[in-house]
């Protein structure tokens, strides 16, 4: 199983509840809202239909946005893009030469590899701590060994698919990492307006204006078919993005970037991240739940206190792939297997990452209930292929 696309073909088979794919709730689309502003775009602008250069209001509402984040940033350093995973692959070429360095953490967000591959990067792994983020002691003794990546990847909230946020001390660190070494930070946070207690630590953006380029999307907080992202990057690197995406894709979707940017001039975002936060809360407190009460013993995971996702690992001598099939087949439920974000690293073949937002808590306990049978299935063959070779 080598891809995301493959497990999304197993988990959309009619009867799996799946947790595999990082969907938002799609019943918790501000749909109305939206639609009254498509409307209201599409009969006064025509130019809304047309091909277009970037939208400067939106560009404006944004620097608003960031302010919320805790960054200070003008709209000279906005340059818009056709969702987060546009602005990562812009960013990508044209910051990395083929077969350069590229420091990442050893479970990462699949699409960094993605954005990549066509350069065939040296990948400097490093490692991650569940509790506190990645390891910038590694980084720093990577630097200090003389690595000189084009880039550093990092999700410093609501971590993909590991669901741990950055400590305080560690953002400060790697911001003064990334000046000392002129190391770019490319700093996805399509995650860091989805946090469930206290407000979190700004981003890294907040600590380093010259070296961190900070990635944003609508799409899990908005909708994701609106394809609408930004990224905040010094003035001259954004001239420098222009020609890249214009040979990309020509345009900016003019519709959706004036639909989002009327959201955001009346006021409604605030209240809807209100209601995302509490329902999300209540989704992963029921998958929590249910994990500790319908699991076997022997399968850990962790309590992430932003995003989308907790990252459980199985008992040794299950695979997760293996068990992704099985249990599709048998309890009609899906997860994400470790090993698709961990490429070349057998820990995670163990692993799990699942989805908490997509499924109301019902359905999450139901989902919950069949994956427990599934590994239960599993450990008992387990055990038994074990007791049958032990015979003499």
């Amino acid at each position: 199983m080598d891809s995301l696309r493959e497990i999304m073909e197993l988990a959309s088979r009619p009867g799996v509840l799946s947790f595999a794919i990082g969907l938002p709730a799609a019943e918790l689309f501000p749909r109305e809202a939206l639609a009254g502003q498509a409307a209201r775009v599409i009969r006064a602008d025509a130019s809304s239909l047309q091909y277009g250069l970037p939208f400067q209001p939106l560009k404006r509402r944004i620097v608003e946005l960031m302010a919320l984040r805790g960054v200070r940033c003008t709209e000279e350093q906005i340059f818009l893009t056709s969702g987060a995973q546009q602005g990562m692959d812009l960013l990508s070429r044209l910051l990395l030469p083929a077969g350069g360095q590229v420091l990442l953490e050893r479970a990462i967000y699949d699409g960094i590899r993605l954005a990549t591959r066509l350069q065939r990067p040296e990948i400097l792994a490093v490692e991650t701590d569940l509790a506190t983020g990645m390891d910038v002691d590694e980084v720093e003794a990577r630097l200090a060994g003389g690595a000189r990546p084009a880039f550093l990847y990092s999700i410093t909230d609501g971590h993909n698919p590991l669901g741990v946020s950055l400590s305080l001390e560690k953002r400060r660190r790697l911001a003064g990492l990334a000046r000392r070494h002129r190391m770019p930070i490319l700093e996805d946070d399509a995650y860091g307006f989805l946090y469930y207690g206290e407000t979190p630590a700004p981003p890294l953006r907040a600590f380093e204006e010259e070296w961190v380029f900070y990635l944003g999307s609508f799409s899990k907080i908005l909708a994701p078919a609106l394809r609408a992202g930004w990224v905040v990057v010094p003035p001259p690197l954004a001239a420098r993005l222009s020609p890249l995406k214009h040979g990309a894709d020509l345009d900016t979707p003019s519709l959706s970037h004036r639909v989002i940017a009327g959201y955001l001039e009346a006021g409604l975002l605030p209240g809807h991240l209100e209601t995302l936060r509490g329902e999300y809360r209540r989704r992963r407190d029921a998958m929590l739940a249910a994990l500790r009460e319908e699991l076997p013993p022997g399968v850990r995971w962790n309590h992430p206190a932003s995003g989308m996702f907790v990252w459980a690992e199985l008992p040794p001598g299950l695979d997760a792939a293996r068990l992704l099939r099985t249990a599709v087949e048998t309890e009609s439920v899906a997860f994400s297997p470790g090993m698709i974000f961990c490429a070349g690293d057998p820990r995670g073949d163990r692993c799990m990452r699942l989805n908490f937002t997509s499924l109301p808590p019902e359905r999450i306990e139901e989902g919950v209930r069949r994956l427990g049978r599934a590994i239960r299935a599993a450990m008992d063959a387990m055990d038994g292929r074990a007791a049958g070779s032990g015979r003499s």
